[in-house]
């Protein structure tokens, strides 16, 4: 795969027509990217702010293989989540890797032992394939098992004891770095000719006629508006895609969507087990044909924290004031302490939260019910507004973003008269997915012969940029000092410039949550004065400058503390 940079260009769109415009810079929007690119489409991608960094970045991290779709006896779903999670493994193995999950069990019946492996090996039969090309065994997908009582306790000895009998573990997937899967892609996408813009807003939807004839855009870091011409304009906007559409059209769609805001948390504990825990909740999925009484909530070990999650509630405001609000937490951290009371979390334990906007189905009981959202929702505007041209894509969950896109430009290009066979991205590596084991890339990258590593440092820059790792390496090459890790950190100083060279970042808080995963556990402290300092030496920037963007950077990290009594 050719190293293509990802190069703001704004007169690279500018009055250039497209067969396809690609609104939102989320995993969605990635992958139709690559997707369509490699069908030999050209295409354009616009987002209005940082790609990756709205719903995207704020998901639990969690590559979910369908094994709770049992519980609705939706085995299509089961089938289609395990194909998407295999997909991830195969061609994103540096950043996608198993995660074995315990669940505790309690007395018998629903919540025993014996029930919830019949479970487990229905979904094992049912997907018997799960591991089909994946070459490197530690990114295998292993069988569901079950553990005793006492090996429960040897790794969670706060559990509750009364009435526990064991557990059963199965695994799912898990991400390192959500938005570097994003970055990957895009730029797998911008190897195949696709042209990219960061911070570019599409404000208006040009029409001739009936048909889409591109977009209008507006230059959100220099000012000013361009045409982009296109014959097809594809709205995966996420969340932001119905009011997009509104503005656009002025109208809704016909059944306009509810979402739920997801939310989790972060925190620097982590257990000496190598599981995450699953305890049972207070809300109840109304959907569920057999339930152990409510939703599972997650203690998930990530790098050196723990996500804390998920917690659902419908979401009717502005997309652009997601939050988290004090007393909300408060409430979270209540729930999580009661499910697990060894715990013993408080506000001050709370390093960064994450909400972000899903399609949902509907809350019922005050919220102690939900009904979730069943699969992406895909529109066809000439079916629904008589308008040709105009796709809308709005995902359902982060693991379906390669397999919905797909089928939004199998859409796209039958629109397009264009009959061409859909390209193996399932199978395709990911920018810097070309490798063989990941511990033999570890391994290289502590012994490279320029700049040795230590291990945590080779193992996170190899997970970051898999066997592009090298290149990020060759940026200390004139400068040894960007060989050094940031103080107290993993990241290297060549990250900051690789990220502002090669990768489009255009500010701090880019580097800092993006590019890097500097700031992805919490506030680094001194080393995001560092990054400061680096990205101010290759951008330019004034005192003054480096100053409102260490600002931006810290008013994203909560300043919460227990409450006096």
């Amino acid at each position: 795969m050719t190293a293509t940079r990802l190069q703001r260009d704004l007169d690279a769109l500018a009055g250039r027509r497209f067969d396809l415009v690609i609104v939102g810079g989320g995993i969605f929007g990635a992958c139709a990217a690559w997707d369509a690119a490699l069908r030999g489409l050209t295409v354009a991608l616009l987002e209005r702010r940082d790609f990756g960094g709205q719903t995207s970045a704020h998901s639990f991290k969690m590559v979910h293989g369908g094994i709770r779709y049992l519980q609705h006896g939706d085995l299509v779903r089961v089938r289609e989540s395990c194909r998407e999670r295999s997909a991830l493994l195969r061609i994103a193995p540096h950043l996608v890797q198993p995660l074995p999950i315990l669940v505790p069990t309690y007395g018998h019946g629903k919540n025993g032992k014996a029930l919830l492996m019949a479970g487990m090996l229905a979904y094992d039969l049912l997907t018997w394939d799960r591991n089909r090309g994946i070459t490197d065994p530690e990114r295998r997908i292993p069988r569901g098992r079950t553990v005793s009582r006492a090996e429960v306790l040897e790794a969670f000895p706060d559990l509750p004891r009364e009435g526990l009998t064991g557990g059963a573990v199965f695994a799912d997937g898990q991400m390192y770095n959500p938005p570097r899967i994003v970055l990957s892609v895009l730029r797998a996408a911008a190897a195949r000719g696709a042209v990219m813009a960061n911070y570019a807003e599409v404000v208006g939807l040009r029409t001739d006629g009936n048909r889409v004839g591109g977009v209008e855009v507006e230059d959100r870091l220099g000012g000013g508006r361009f045409p982009v011409f296109a014959r097809a304009v594809l709205n995966a906007a996420g969340p932001f895609a119905e009011p997009l559409l509104q503005r656009w059209l002025g109208r809704p769609l016909s059944r306009p969507s509810t979402y739920s805001r997801d939310a989790c948390f972060v925190v620097r504990r982590r257990f000496s087990a190598p599981w995450a825990l699953a305890v049972i909740g207070r809300s109840r999925d109304a959907d569920a044909m057999l339930a152990r009484g409510a939703r599972h909530l997650f203690i998930v070990p990530w790098r050196e924290f723990s996500l804390i999650g998920v917690w659902h509630r419908v979401y009717r405001d502005d997309p652009d004031r997601v939050g988290l609000a004090r007393h909300e937490l408060e409430r979270y951290l209540e729930e999580i302490n009661a499910a697990y009371p060894g715990l013993g979390l408080d506000l001050a334990d709370i390093r960064l939260w994450h909400a972000g906007l899903l399609p949902f189905g509907e809350e019922r009981a005050g919220g102690s019910e939900l009904s979730y959202g069943k699969r992406s929702l895909l529109v066809d505007h000439a079916d629904e507004h008589g308008l040709e041209g105009l796709v809308t894509l709005i995902g359902i969950r982060y693991t379906m973003g390669r397999g919905d896109a797909a089928k939004a430009v199998d859409l796209v290009t039958r629109k397009l008269g264009r009959r061409t066979p859909r390209p193996p991205t399932d199978r395709l590596p990911v920018f810097g997915g070309r490798f063989g084991r990941f511990a033999e890339l570890v391994r290289d990258l502590e012994r490279h012969p320029r700049v040795p590593l230590a291990p945590a440092t080779a193992r996170a820059l190899a997970h970051n940029y898999g066997s592009e790792a090298p290149r990020v390496l060759g940026h200390a090459a004139g400068d040894p000092s960007l060989a050094a890790p940031l103080p107290g950190s993993t990241v290297l100083g060549a990250e900051i410039v690789h990220g502002i060279r090669e990768e489009m970042a255009c500010n701090l808080a880019d580097l800092a949550f993006r590019r890097t995963d500097l700031a992805t556990g919490g506030d680094p402290g001194r080393a995001l004065e560092v990054c400061a300092d680096i990205a101010a030496r290759e951008f330019g920037w004034s005192a003054a400058r480096r100053q409102r963007e260490l600002e931006q950077v810290r008013g994203q990290f909560p300043r919460l503390a227990r409450r006096a009594v």
